[in-house]
């Protein structure tokens, strides 16, 4: 295939082939070889060769043109590899998220028809299994690591080496036939409040998605991503992989979260697409840092974040920016600001911040420290990006403007609609659920209030995220959670009150931070629950000073165990699932409300 413009891509399987046509030598991937403790890197020449391979191992399964290959594996050249052959060949993949509850694994399996698993471990398969749940679509599970010998009561399950050698080299393989509107993937939404759906996404929803970005976002191929947001997420999906693959730039596979920091360092990426949490992980460094700075450093980050912001308004035509500022700024970036921002490698020069909403507070330091923080807004049923800021057009209260091509207008109660050609093709087999979600003419109805102003788009809250309490106020409980978290002392929060008299939150705390403030508390003699929850809401108060009194939670209730996806309490998207949290801590949150609001135990 003749590598010409990127206009004329209609499927997934053609932007592969025109990508590795178009710049085959060039490096297209990166990953760290435990063997040889380093960095590796692959072209598009070589790993088109891998996922060839992997092609020939899914066409000796003799799966049907449309049936479902579920990827259970970390991010990295696997689940790359088994994601680019299963579309080659037709099938469907089924993204999955690599650390998610085993029940909830078995109900995507079985829900979906996966006709065949790729999963890291016999472990982890084990697991899966216990759960009890009917799989009889399920023909083949396909393990990258099998600890112990194939089990021959399980003849379904096979290592993964010998699964691809069985394949062998072999005559060149049939091309399939792929139209734009054939599925390329069944997501799962993340199911905050009860099970997930699978969101049917066509080829042209996808390519569509990853041409709009490509014309309001100016990436190339010298760039290079670092991709740690799970694959089976679909804004990671599209922003940090199908649109890699679009402009030819490198994807480096960090190793994991934990070690996220050291690869930052290693890689130094020039793009990186992360939801909020890394951003406030870094923020919160940085105002730790602050408080216990001498009074010069002090001084000089203050000096900087104020001369910065001003720069950064004057940048976007919002303000001015005096000649003494402008003079001074080149020596509070190379004192300041450039050692803050090379905790991301020091060649961070585009990050942005999707999934979630992001606290003013923090992406305005980032902002000011001149790193491009770019907001926006999509969700899975969008494929997922319907809006974003662009370095020379960003206004951080906002989430930017429509994609090119993207129609957005607000319907009633301020609800946010979407219209595109990157709009999913409905819920897999919930066509009942479609027809709510999706209008007959296309629309399709977000959940989301907002508005826009001059085509910019600020969400105002989720339709059905409102809590009233018992005096008949209104508040948007993701809100006051985001402003909670600015604060570096808690890591994640939930507030709670409905038809209740008043907010509480539900708080885990960072274990260092937290002992910090106990000692400081011991040194005025104040020790006790009583004393710590009046410190902890403080703090709270503090953070969440914009908003109404009434939107202050009068209570808190504090852990330092975080809440995980295997324990059910967040999503794969780090979102928290609110039904669980308050179920977990049900006999807590009743001992609350039973008494006057003045602390609550705490749970070490």
């Amino acid at each position: 295939m003749a590598a010409g413009p990127l206009a004329a891509i209609a499927t997934l399987p053609a932007l592969w082939r025109w990508r590795v046509d178009r710049s085959p030598d060039a490096e297209a991937y990166r990953h760290f070889d435990p063997a040889g403790n380093g960095w590796s890197s692959l072209s598009w020449h070589q790993i088109d060769r891998v996922v060839d391979r992997w092609q020939r191992a899914l066409a000796a399964e003799g799966l049907k043109q449309g049936e479902r290959v579920a990827i259970l594996m970390p991010n990295g050249l696997a689940h790359l590899a088994m994601d680019q052959a299963a579309l080659a060949r037709g099938l469907v993949p089924v993204p999955m998220h690599a650390v998610d509850n085993a029940d909830s694994i078995a109900y995507i399996l079985a829900d979906s028809g996966a006709r065949l698993l790729l999963v890291d471990s016999d472990e982890h398969w084990n697991e899966i299994a216990a759960v009890g749940q009917a799989l009889p679509d399920l023909k083949r599970i396909v393990c990258a690591e099998l600890q112990a010998p194939p089990d021959a009561a399980d003849p379904r399950v096979a290592a993964l080496d010998a699964w691809l050698n069985a394949s062998g080299a072999g005559e060149a393989l049939d091309e399939i036939a792929i139209a734009p509107h054939d599925l390329a993937a069944i997501v799962y939404t993340s199911g905050t409040t009860g099970r997930p759906k699978g969101v049917m996404l066509s080829h042209d929803n996808v390519v569509a998605n990853v041409k709009a970005i490509h014309q309001r976002l100016a990436a190339d191929i010298d760039d290079v991503f670092l991709s740690f947001l799970p694959l089976s997420h679909t804004f990671e999906r599209t922003a940090g992989y199908y649109y890699a693959i679009a402009i030819g730039a490198c994807v480096a596979y960090a190793r994991s979260v934990r070690q996220l920091s050291e690869d930052l360092l290693e890689v130094r990426p020039t793009i990186l697409v992360s939801v909020p949490r890394i951003y406030e992980r870094i923020y919160s460094l940085v105002m730790h840092h602050r408080g216990i700075a001498n009074p010069l450093e002090r001084a000089l980050l203050d000096l900087t974040l104020a001369i910065g912001g001003r720069r950064f308004d004057a940048r976007h035509g919002r303000a001015t920016q005096p000649m003494f500022e402008r003079t001074a700024w080149p020596l509070l970036r190379r004192l300041v600001a450039e050692k803050v921002l090379a905790r991301f490698g020091g060649r961070l020069r585009v990050a942005v911040s999707g999934g979630a909403p992001i606290a003013e507070p923090v992406v305005r330091l980032f902002l000011a420290l001149g790193l491009d923080v770019l907001q926006g807004y999509g969700m899975t049923e969008t494929s997922p990006v319907v809006s974003v800021n662009t370095p020379d057009d960003n206004d951080p209260r906002t989430v930017g403007r429509a994609l090119p091509g993207v129609e957005v207008r607000i319907g009633d109660n301020d609800e946010l609609m979407v219209r595109g050609p990157h709009v999913m093709l409905g819920y897999w087999h919930r066509p009942e659920e479609t027809a709510r979600i999706k209008e007959a003419d296309g629309w399709l109805h977000t959940g989301d209030q907002a508005r826009i102003d001059q085509g910019r788009i600020t969400i105002t809250g989720r339709i059905k995220d409102i809590l009233v309490t018992s005096t008949g106020e209104k508040i948007a409980p993701a809100d006051l959670e985001t402003a909670i978290l600015t604060d570096p002392l808690f890591e994640q929060a939930i507030v709670i009150g409905e038809s209740r008299p008043f907010l509480t939150a539900i708080v885990v705390l960072n274990p260092k931070g937290w002992a910090e403030q106990q000692a400081r508390l011991a040194a005025h003699g104040q020790r006790g629950p009583e004393a710590e929850a009046a410190s902890l809401l403080r703090h709270i108060a503090r953070s969440v000073k914009a908003y109404p009194a009434y939107a202050t939670p009068k209570a808190v209730h504090w852990t330092l165990e975080p809440w995980t996806i295997q324990a059910g309490l967040i999503t794969p998207t780090l979102k928290n699932k609110r039904p669980a949290i308050e179920r977990t801590f049900a006999r807590e949150i009743e001992a609350i409300y039973a008494k006057r609001p003045a602390a609550s135990t705490a749970k070490q």
